[in-house]
């Protein structure tokens, strides 16, 4: 059976004093999480049936949870941290909320660039940060992310706030990849070829391809396959205009973002977290993330969603080490302010 707790509605500062006050459960495990999809009920509810492991959740934006576990300090209940993003887990690496698990499914079923280096995290589904393009309105499209900053696209880019998690590990790829200094100019570059200010959600930077307000847009891949899938507002059937660009693939490959699980440092069923954690990276998982939200799976071999398939194949980024997205976090969000890049 499973159990969802009431949805955290507070702020920062109210979660910090309230903590979950539910009854306990012989077997159970409980899950704060930034992932805010009703399907993933399913996947709970899969894990309960197989294991007899009642799963208590609560859903919130990253940082609010990473609030709370830190003020729940000891006496915390969370057992298991999903992010959407590594830059948030990094966020709660460094408040010394996390632990070191240890297994041998894990480590077996997850590519090593997807996992941190001393098992504090790994990763359960993979996003894909791409480039978008009006097809009746730009012949030759930017093959990098180092392009988006060319003169030639002067006054057409759409693209997300620079506190955008997505962003800013993006930006940490770029640092990766070519030093601080060249990530401001291509910060500085960017911020001169946008569009409009930076503004809204990733759907939002497709909406502008259609309305004409850009050319070019930046987006994970799964909110355009989503609109290939059901009906999207402003964007499900107007899509044919819109082309894509699978950036870096005669150098470092496209830029693969990951929704991340770990196990918290309190965490009072520590051994149902890493159940439920193994189970993540089984194949029932792995293939729910892929048909409900278009993610690529974490796992080798589990096939993607017809929808993010007919999107084409692409060459990854496995060569730059997730872990580097949030340990170049700081400098990332240091050349977005410097650059104006709001």
């Amino acid at each position: 059976m499973k159990r969802t707790l009431a949805p955290l509605k507070l702020t920062c500062a109210a979660a910090a004093l309230v903590a979950i006050a539910a009854p306990a459960f012989a077997q159970e495990v409980n899950v704060y999480s930034s992932r805010h999809y009703d399907t993933d009920d399913v996947l709970y509810d899969k894990f309960t049936e197989e294991t007899g492991i009642a799963v208590n959740r609560i859903e919130a934006k990253a940082d609010e949870l990473i609030a709370r576990i830190k003020a729940e300090g000891a006496n915390s209940p969370a057992d298991v941290l999903l992010t959407v993003d590594v830059g948030r887990m990094d966020r709660a690496e460094a408040e010394g909320l996390l632990q070191a698990y240890m297994s041998d499914t894990i480590e077996s079923r997850i590519p090593d660039h997807m996992e941190h280096p001393d098992n504090l995290w790994f990763g359960v589904s993979q996003r894909t940060r791409i480039i978008f393009y009006a097809k009746d309105r730009v012949d030759n499209p930017p093959q990098t992310y180092e392009a988006l900053a060319d003169d030639a696209y002067k006054g057409k880019i759409c693209i997300r706030t620079s506190s955008n998690i997505y962003n800013q590990s993006l930006m940490a790829s770029i640092i990766e990849a070519h030093g601080e200094e060249a990530a401001a100019e291509w910060a500085n570059g960017i911020r001169d070829n946008l569009a409009r200010e930076p503004q809204g959600g990733d759907t939002d930077q497709l909406r502008g391809i259609v309305s004409g307000e850009c050319d070019i847009a930046v987006s994970n891949h799964y909110y355009f396959a989503r609109a290939l899938e059901k009906d999207v507002e402003g964007l499900s059937g107007k899509t044919d205009n819109i082309g894509w660009v699978w950036p870096n693939q005669e150098d470092r490959g496209t830029h693969v973002n990951l929704t991340t699980a770990a196990m918290l440092a309190n965490a009072p069923n520590a051994e149902n977290a890493l159940k439920l954690m193994e189970f993540l990276t089984g194949d029932f998982a792995q293939q729910h993330f892929a048909s409900q939200n278009n993610e690529y799976p974490a796992v080798d071999g589990i096939p993607a969603s017809p929808e993010a398939v007919s999107m084409g194949e692409f060459k990854p980024d496995t060569t730059t080490p997730t872990a580097v997205f949030s340990a170049n976090a700081a400098k990332a969000q240091k050349i977005f302010n410097e650059a104006g890049w709001d």
